[in-house]
């Protein structure tokens, strides 16, 4: 099994790859029967629902490699913290990455709700309620670039501190050394994901 840091090293040797173009090779008639009895992920990540953000394609992993729970805006839920909590209880994961990217139309409509009140149909104003905090915090402070970056970037940590601080399992095993949380903010424009917070 491997180390959260070691885990964190394959994840971004496999996003260097990406890149690069020099993903690997993958058969997936090969691993379709070796994955029938389990699964054995390395990491699991909780990403944004946009379709340019593909974790398994931006980490160049097989399936099977990554626990991947996907919500726009990529902040916690209930629903995800217990999915979270069961790639660390049950299938062992050493390691949980918020990952976040540029651009995010989430995070977008959060900054228009602030900035001119804009409203938004349906159950899409659930999501701009759960950012609403990172922009609030974001738009607080002094920052660099834009409100858009500087709020996915706050937003991002506040999803990393929450995981850290989740109690009974996260918190514990965060504790013990036996889980590392960690942000990545994916760049459209270049595939490279960087570490935040």
């Amino acid at each position: 099994m491997l180390s959260p840091d070691q885990a964190l090293k394959r994840l971004m040797d496999g996003n260097e790859r990406y890149i690069s173009g020099q993903t690997q090779n993958r058969s997936f008639a090969k691993t379709r029967e070796a994955l029938v009895g389990g699964q054995n992920p390395y990491a699991s990540i909780l990403s944004c629902a946009d379709s340019r953000v593909s974790p398994e394609l931006c980490f160049d992993e097989e399936r099977g490699d990554l626990f991947v729970t996907r919500v726009a805006g990529n902040y916690v839920t209930n629903d995800i913290l217990a999915s979270l909590e069961y790639g660390v209880a049950v299938l062992n994961a050493p390691l949980i990455m918020v990952l976040g990217h540029t651009r995010c139309g989430a995070v977008s409509a959060t900054v228009s709700a602030l900035e001119k009140q804009a409203d938004f149909p349906g159950h899409i104003q659930n999501i701009v309620t759960a950012l609403m905090p990172a922009v609030r915090a974001a738009a607080a402070e002094p920052h660099k670039g834009t409100l858009l970056q500087a709020a996915t970037l706050q937003n991002i940590r506040q999803n990393v501190q929450r995981l850290q601080e989740a109690t009974p399992i996260l918190s514990k095993a965060v504790q013990a050394g036996k889980v590392k949380v960690v942000g990545g903010l994916y760049a459209l424009e270049t595939g490279r994901i960087e570490l935040v917070a």
